[in-house]
């Protein structure tokens, strides 16, 4: 990968091409592994298995994660994926960065299909998901076979295809962070040492986690100008704390715009953020002078938040949080900072 450029699933694009950016979304994932049991438990039998439909689309709204039809965003039929996406091309949107790892049934054909029935950028993502996801051979590997196929995904393509990943994560991390995650993030910051690519990562569902892995990257040698931490939205609610992890010089990512319930399945010691929240802890990080790390996305996974089934699509962002960020008083410039030259600055391979 030459330096300077951006790496597409269809190949190198110019940075000044990249365009209106989501930076954490998925097109084709299965996450049925990672199904969770109702928090109300008198549900589970009932309704893990149900139909979907209108009549239970409230339940699944509040319990997202304990549908197994819902959790299978990689059954979508290929076509039914294409409109959803052309949705955001229609709104501006030009480029998305598709994080799917390893552990979630990343397929990169799949993402070159798309790219070239919608023309838009897609960056694809090396690496491995949360510890739980992964196969028993991948959880053996040392830090420098991770690292190794990382770098080979970057620089030569995956498998025997030549379509190349240009963006390394989600690097998936639990709390506390399981023995081969921490390997997984070291091999992720080899990775990205001897590639310059850009790095993401999904931090543990606690809000010491992102500065644990950022001290852990930083030890290892990562460039921390150019990574992101995803999920800021479901982790870090302390603006002291918030201001402290900007002051290592990540990225900033509030990712879940368009949820809207604020009872969280996979931490039920948080209140969910609303869009509103999201939009207020932007405007915040702009005026502390951070207008310049902060980056926005869906993180779209699951089928009840397609348009198809009711949800808000890969658009929303364009429709409904960019106006509402105009009415709170975040300027054009700004949005502009956070949808197009952050990403195109992040993504850049150094």
């Amino acid at each position: 990968m030459a330096s300077g450029q951006i790496q597409t699933v269809l190949g190198p694009i110019a940075p000044s091409t990249l365009g209106r950016t989501l930076t954490h979304e998925h097109i084709k994932m299965d996450y049925k592994n990672c199904l969770q049991p109702s928090w109300r438990k008198s549900d589970a039998e009932r309704m893990t298995n149900s139909e979907f439909n209108l009549a239970n689309l409230g339940w699944i709204h509040q319990n997202p994660y304990s549908h197994r039809y819902n959790m299978a965003l990689g059954d979508e039929p290929f076509e039914d994926i294409v409109g959803e996406l052309n949705l955001f091309k229609q709104e501006g949107g030009q480029s998305v960065v598709e994080v799917t790892t390893i552990g979630i049934s990343r397929d990169v054909e799949y993402l070159a299909k798309a790219a070239s029935a919608t023309g838009l950028n897609i960056i694809a993502g090396t690496g491995y998901y949360l510890d739980h996801t992964l196969s028993a051979a991948v959880k053996a590997s040392s830090v420098e076979e991770l690292s190794k196929t990382m770098v080979k995904e970057l620089t030569e393509g995956v498998g025997d295809t030549s379509i190349k990943c240009g963006v390394i994560g989600e690097i998936g991390c639990s709390w506390p962070l399981e023995p081969a995650e921490k390997r997984s993030l070291l091999a992720a910051a080899a990775a990205q040492s001897q590639t310059g690519a850009p790095l993401i990562i999904h931090p543990g569902r606690n809000e010491t986690s992102p500065m644990e892995i950022v001290r852990i990257l930083q030890e290892a040698g990562a460039d921390i100008n150019k990574t992101v931490i995803s999920h800021l939205d479901r982790t870090v609610f302390d603006r002291a704390k918030l201001l402290e992890l900007a002051a290592t010089g990540v990225y900033l990512e509030y990712d879940l715009f368009g949820i809207e319930v604020s009872y969280y399945q996979s931490n039920h010691s948080v209140d969910m953020m609303s869009d509103a929240q999201r939009i207020q802890n932007i405007k915040f990080l702009a005026s502390e002078g951070y207008a310049d790390k902060v980056v926005i996305a869906h993180d779209i996974h699951t089928r009840h938040r397609l348009v198809k089934y009711g949800g808000h699509g890969y658009a929303h962002i364009q429709v409904n949080a960019v106006p509402k960020m105009l009415m709170r008083g975040i300027s054009q410039e700004v949005i502009d900072k956070i949808q197009i030259s952050n990403p195109r600055t992040w993504l850049t391979f150094k």
